[in-house]
């Protein structure tokens, strides 16, 4: 059974000046630890690396506001930036990945979460739904 939807539209450009403007830190603050990784390794290949690391980081901040608004609590405990990690299958679809207490909380309510991401020029986009697990 579906439990909520969420969807988040993030403006690039935005992401990019947070970016200039607090560097690596601005991709800490948003990124876990499997997802830093990924956004440095996107980052080495240049310029077109940079572009394409900016993009990661604004559909990951995209993706976890969606997760958010679908569980209905938003940015707030057991929900964090640092509490999910968007990373991606075998097949390079996207995955998400709970850590502390939201691992916790989704087991507890057998709550298990779809993510859709894309991205544009100037928007990148998320789609999110939690359902139950239990039939």
């Amino acid at each position: 059974m579906v439990v909520g939807i969420g969807t988040d539209t993030v403006v690039i450009r935005r992401v990019g000046q947070m970016m200039e403007r607090w560097g690596e830190r601005f991709a800490q603050r948003v990124l876990g630890p499997a997802e830093f990784q990924e956004y440095q390794r996107r980052k080495s290949r240049g310029v077109a690396g940079t572009d394409r690391a900016v993009r990661y980081v604004a559909k990951r901040f995209a993706a976890k506001e969606a997760i958010g608004k679908a569980l209905g609590v938003g940015l707030h405990h057991p929900m964090s930036l640092h509490s999910i990690e968007i990373l991606n299958d075998a097949r390079g679809a996207p995955k998400a990945v709970a850590r502390k207490a939201l691992q916790g909380y989704l087991q507890e309510r057998q709550y298990q979460i779809h993510v859709s991401i894309s991205d544009e020029i100037e928007h990148a986009q998320a789609l999110a739904i939690v359902q139950t697990t239990d039939r």
